[in-house]
C-alpha cells in the first residue's frame, strides 16, 4: 500500500488504486465530511462512472433514481 500526502495528511491507497476512506474523514476531523462528500453531486458522478467501469450487476435503474 502506498500513502498520499494531501496538505500533509497521509491517505492510503491500495494496491488495486483504492482510497481510504477512514483515513480521509480522520484527516478532516468531521463526523460529517463522508455524509457530505457522498452527497456531492461530483462524487455521484464519479461513483455512478466507477460502477459502469467495474460492476457488471451495476443497477442503473436506482443509479438513476440517486443522481
Amino acid at each position: 500500500m502506498d500513502k498520499l500526502n494531501v496538505l500533509g495528511r497521509y491517505i492510503t491507497v491500495s494496491k488495486d488504486n483504492f482510497i481510504s476512506l477512514t483515513d480521509m474523514l480522520k484527516a478532516k476531523d468531521g463526523e460529517f465530511f463522508i455524509s457530505d462528500w457522498l452527497r456531492n453531486r461530483n462524487t455521484i458522478e464519479y461513483l455512478g462512472i466507477w460502477e459502469r467501469i467495474h460492476n457488471p450487476d451495476f443497477n442503473y435503474g436506482e443509479y438513476a433514481i440517486i443522481r
